[in-house]
């Protein structure tokens, strides 16, 4: 088990990061909350680390906050929610701000979040109600994988994207929140916050 990392972050292209560990690059996946929290490109990181392994596949996740682990893994409980899901959530609301609308029972707002319909959204308050506490709780400009530079708004785009809004949705959110001079973040998190009615 990979329970943290400690190194130098040489890329951030959400939902991806690399982190570079005694001459090793981890590529880790993490939630736009981690992302918001970490440091420019270049600086030294501590993140916690959630260790996947399936059939055909490995996959680490990262978390600036033992909060965030915490829920990522009680999210995956859930009949229906896996790894991705549990990213868009973290991505989407606070630990606190979740831990509210579950105890509240909110169906309405847990299913503005993308991936959650009606019955998952039931699901969660049923099974993680007694679970969660109530109340508890510049973005690099090549992709990891390589490829042309993107700016502010495309970065954005493709980070929304892989959040998994449609690109519809994408291009009006993008459209209505991008102002001049805002970094890829700074267009996401407005994004979010438009999507989320907040």
């Amino acid at each position: 088990m990979i329970g943290r990392l400690r190194g130098t972050l040489l890329s951030k292209a959400p939902p991806w990061l690399l982190i570079e560990v005694g001459g090793i690059g981890y590529e880790v996946e993490a939630p736009m909350s981690t992302i918001y929290d970490l440091p420019a490109v270049g600086s030294e990181v501590t993140v916690l680390t959630h260790y996947a392994v399936k059939e055909d596949s490995a996959a680490l996740y990262a978390f600036a906050h033992e909060r965030e682990r915490v829920l990522f893994r009680q999210l995956q409980k859930v009949g229906g929610i896996g790894a991705k899901t549990a990213l868009v959530v973290l991505s989407s609301v606070s630990t606190e701000h979740f831990a509210r609308l579950v105890h509240a029972a909110d169906i309405a707002a847990l299913t503005k979040i993308p991936g959650i319909g009606k019955k998952t959204a039931e699901r969660i308050v049923v099974e993680l109600r007694d679970r969660l506490a109530a109340g508890s709780g510049a973005v690099g400009a090549t992709g990891i994988h390589g490829g042309a530079p993107l700016d502010a708004t495309g970065e954005a785009t493709v980070a929304l994207s892989q959040l998994g809004y449609k690109p519809a949705e994408v291009s009006r959110l993008v459209q209505k929140v991008a102002a001049p001079g805002d970094s890829a973040e700074d267009i996401i998190r407005k994004a979010l916050r438009a999507a989320l009615g907040s």
